[in-house]
Protein backbone atom coordinates (compact mmCIF):
# COMPACT_ATOMS: atom_id res chain seq x y z
CA UNK A 1 0.00 0.00 0.00
CA UNK A 2 1.39 3.24 -1.15
CA UNK A 3 -0.73 7.00 -0.53
CA UNK A 4 1.48 7.74 -3.49
CA UNK A 5 0.30 5.24 -6.20
CA UNK A 6 -2.92 4.04 -4.50
CA UNK A 7 -4.99 6.27 -6.75
CA UNK A 8 -4.37 5.83 -10.62
CA UNK A 9 -2.45 9.11 -12.14
CA UNK A 10 -4.24 11.40 -14.66
CA UNK A 11 -3.35 10.79 -18.69
CA UNK A 12 -1.18 12.78 -19.85
CA UNK A 13 -3.59 15.22 -21.92
CA UNK A 14 -5.93 15.18 -18.32
CA UNK A 15 -2.91 16.36 -16.34
CA UNK A 16 -2.11 19.18 -19.44
CA UNK A 17 -5.41 20.38 -19.04
CA UNK A 18 -5.34 20.81 -15.74
CA UNK A 19 -1.57 22.02 -14.89
CA UNK A 20 -2.50 24.60 -17.89
CA UNK A 21 -5.21 25.95 -15.90
CA UNK A 22 -3.30 26.52 -12.90
CA UNK A 23 -0.84 28.30 -14.76
CA UNK A 24 -3.61 30.57 -15.97
CA UNK A 25 -4.53 31.54 -12.93
CA UNK A 26 -1.07 31.64 -10.81
CA UNK A 27 2.28 32.65 -10.80
CA UNK A 28 5.24 32.52 -8.77
CA UNK A 29 7.47 34.99 -7.25
CA UNK A 30 10.61 33.91 -9.29
CA UNK A 31 8.31 34.55 -12.36
CA UNK A 32 7.20 38.25 -10.94
CA UNK A 33 10.99 39.28 -9.93
CA UNK A 34 12.32 38.02 -13.65
CA UNK A 35 9.71 40.10 -15.23
CA UNK A 36 10.31 43.15 -13.30
CA UNK A 37 14.00 42.84 -13.93
CA UNK A 38 13.45 42.72 -17.08
CA UNK A 39 11.53 46.26 -16.80
CA UNK A 40 8.36 47.46 -17.85
CA UNK A 41 6.48 44.04 -16.63
CA UNK A 42 3.46 43.54 -18.62
CA UNK A 43 1.22 43.32 -15.76
CA UNK A 44 0.35 45.81 -12.78
CA UNK A 45 1.41 44.06 -9.50
CA UNK A 46 -1.16 44.97 -6.72
CA UNK A 47 -0.14 44.86 -2.58
CA UNK A 48 -3.72 43.82 -1.79
CA UNK A 49 -3.14 44.07 2.17
CA UNK A 50 -3.11 46.23 4.67
CA UNK A 51 -2.66 50.04 5.49
CA UNK A 52 -0.72 52.77 3.73
CA UNK A 53 1.64 52.29 6.46
CA UNK A 54 2.00 48.63 6.16
CA UNK A 55 2.51 48.96 2.30
CA UNK A 56 5.59 51.73 2.82
CA UNK A 57 7.36 49.64 5.07
CA UNK A 58 7.95 46.57 2.81
CA UNK A 59 6.65 46.16 -0.56
CA UNK A 60 7.83 44.37 -3.75
CA UNK A 61 9.58 47.12 -5.95
CA UNK A 62 6.89 48.12 -8.55
CA UNK A 63 3.60 47.21 -6.54
CA UNK A 64 1.03 49.76 -6.21
CA UNK A 65 -1.23 49.38 -2.77
CA UNK A 66 -4.82 48.73 -3.36
CA UNK A 67 -5.80 47.01 -0.47
CA UNK A 68 -8.77 44.41 -1.58
CA UNK A 69 -11.45 46.61 -0.05
CA UNK A 70 -10.87 49.24 -2.26
CA UNK A 71 -11.29 47.28 -5.84
CA UNK A 72 -14.23 48.81 -7.56
CA UNK A 73 -14.84 49.69 -11.20
CA UNK A 74 -14.17 53.35 -10.60
CA UNK A 75 -10.75 52.68 -9.58
CA UNK A 76 -9.82 50.30 -11.99
CA UNK A 77 -10.99 52.08 -14.98
CA UNK A 78 -7.28 53.85 -14.63
CA UNK A 79 -6.16 51.21 -16.91
CA UNK A 80 -7.52 49.46 -20.35
CA UNK A 81 -9.63 46.44 -19.93
CA UNK A 82 -7.19 43.88 -20.89
CA UNK A 83 -4.84 44.75 -18.42
CA UNK A 84 -3.98 41.67 -16.48
CA UNK A 85 -3.43 41.92 -12.81
CA UNK A 86 -1.17 40.24 -10.78
CA UNK A 87 -2.07 40.59 -6.78
CA UNK A 88 -0.29 39.16 -4.18
CA UNK A 89 -0.67 39.42 -0.10
CA UNK A 90 1.14 38.58 3.12
CA UNK A 91 1.79 34.94 2.37
CA UNK A 92 0.41 31.18 2.42
CA UNK A 93 -1.52 32.19 5.51
CA UNK A 94 -3.43 35.39 3.93
CA UNK A 95 -6.57 34.95 1.74
CA UNK A 96 -6.37 39.18 0.79
CA UNK A 97 -5.27 38.12 -2.83
CA UNK A 98 -7.69 35.87 -2.99
CA UNK A 99 -10.54 38.06 -2.52
CA UNK A 100 -8.32 40.85 -4.54
CA UNK A 101 -8.28 38.13 -7.29
CA UNK A 102 -11.60 37.48 -6.97
CA UNK A 103 -13.33 41.11 -7.07
CA UNK A 104 -10.99 41.34 -10.02
CA UNK A 105 -12.48 38.49 -12.18
CA UNK A 106 -15.74 39.24 -11.34
CA UNK A 107 -15.12 43.14 -12.72
CA UNK A 108 -14.46 41.09 -15.77
CA UNK A 109 -10.24 41.71 -15.06
CA UNK A 110 -7.50 38.98 -16.14
CA UNK A 111 -6.13 38.38 -12.81
CA UNK A 112 -2.89 35.78 -11.62
CA UNK A 113 -2.60 35.49 -8.09
CA UNK A 114 1.71 35.45 -7.24
CA UNK A 115 1.83 32.02 -4.86
CA UNK A 116 3.75 32.84 -1.48
CA UNK A 117 3.10 36.41 -1.31
CA UNK A 118 5.90 38.51 0.50
CA UNK A 119 6.85 35.42 2.43
CA UNK A 120 7.74 34.00 -0.83
CA UNK A 121 9.00 36.62 -1.96
CA UNK A 122 11.25 36.72 0.65
CA UNK A 123 11.71 33.01 0.97
CA UNK A 124 13.00 33.47 -2.75
CA UNK A 125 16.21 36.06 -1.23
CA UNK A 126 14.47 39.31 -2.95
CA UNK A 127 14.23 42.28 -0.86
CA UNK A 128 11.23 44.56 -0.80
CA UNK A 129 11.30 48.47 -0.86
CA UNK A 130 10.69 50.06 2.65
CA UNK A 131 10.21 54.03 2.51
CA UNK A 132 11.31 54.57 -0.63
CA UNK A 133 14.58 52.65 -0.31
CA UNK A 134 15.32 48.92 -1.12
CA UNK A 135 15.62 46.70 1.98
CA UNK A 136 13.54 44.77 4.68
Amino acid sequence: MCNVTDVLTADASLAAAHFRQKLSLETDCADVHAAIQRGAPPFVLLHVIGSEESYLSGHIPGAIHLHHTHITAERLACWPAETLFVVYCAGPHCNGADRAALKLALSGRPVKLMLGGITGWLDEGFTLVSLGHSGQ
